[in-house]
């Protein structure tokens, strides 16, 4: 009995080493900031001021009834910094591009966000970094921080 008990708490011990290790992996992998710190790829023939949901991420073009690219740049950047867990990596609205970096609330999976000034508007892009699928959450934080733009 006192072996089946010791096999289980080596078991438990060694989940929670994986578990912990893994956290660390997505938490403290370096940051390659040119290679997420580059212009949007939004589809062509994207209908403008909506959220494009693609498998892995987001698009949005905000057209310029929001206002001059920059001005709506200046204020995505106060929204994206109000949200939580969200920091800029790269860039400034003189630059006319700003990359923003979202971590899931308990993994800490990091997701990029970047908005680019161009003649016809606002360009954004939200892509998750690790695995395939983002289960909608670029498209949802897209979402969001139009939705805020659009009452401020």
């Amino acid at each position: 009995m006192k072996r089946v008990v010791r096999g289980m708490i080596y078991t438990l011990a060694a989940l929670v080493g994986i578990f912990v290790v893994l956290t660390l992996i997505v938490r403290l992998s370096p940051l390659d900031v040119a290679r997420w710190h580059v212009a949007p790829v939004v589809v062509e023939g994207s209908p403008a001021d909506t959220v494009v949901a693609q498998r892995g991420g987001a698009t949005l073009l905000l057209s310029s009834a929001m206002g001059t690219p920059e001005a709506v740049l200046a204020r995505l950047d106060t929204i994206a910094l109000a949200t939580p867990r969200t920091i800029r990596i790269a860039g400034s609205v003189e630059e006319g591009r700003i990359t923003w970096q979202t971590r899931s609330l308990i993994w800490g999976f990091p997701d990029y966000t970047t908005a680019e000034m161009r003649d016809d508007g606002l360009y954004l892009w939200a892509r998750q970094r690790l695995g395939t699928e983002d289960l909608g959450v670029n498209a949802a934080r897209l979402n969001a921080w139009l939705a805020a733009l659009r009452g401020s």
